[in-house]
């Protein structure tokens, strides 16, 4: 029976969990802020992880690329914690990117409501136009 999902997959997940459980209770650094762990990608050797990030209500840039120096100068911290939580025989290189994908997906979200929107407020001017003309 195969395997559902592979090993890098299962760790990536399990160091997901533990990454937000310890920036939630651990990191005290007020530049990191309200940091949300939305996912990780490890290299097939374990040794590298790409951890995705955002940041609630910090939408500007400046804000954003404060956050993540942070979250990179801490990431050596984040290292020993980690490797006291999980069971690895080496715990991976941290490397934080911000997920700009929660704000595009919200963009995309609003354009389709206001297409949407526009769409039906045609309809009833439409419908109402050749009600006037019967």
């Amino acid at each position: 029976m195969a395997k559902e999902y592979s090993r890098t997959q299962r760790v990536a997940q399990e160091m997901q969990k533990e990454i937000a459980i310890i920036l939630q209770r651990e990191v005290k650094d007020p530049r990191v802020g309200m940091a949300t762990v939305s996912g990780v990608e490890m290299s097939r050797d374990l040794a590298y992880a790409k951890v995705f990030v955002t940041f609630l209500n910090d939408n500007e840039p400046e804000q954003v690329k404060t956050g993540i120096k942070a979250l990179q100068d801490a990431s050596g911290f984040i290292r020993v914690l980690l490797g006291k939580a999980m069971r690895l025989r080496v715990v991976p290189e941290l490397t934080f990117s911000y997920d700009n994908s929660l704000v595009e997906g919200m963009r995309m979200s609003n354009l389709v409501t206001n297409v949407v929107r526009k769409d039906a407020e045609r309809r009833s001017s439409s419908s109402s136009d050749e009600d006037r003309e019967e």
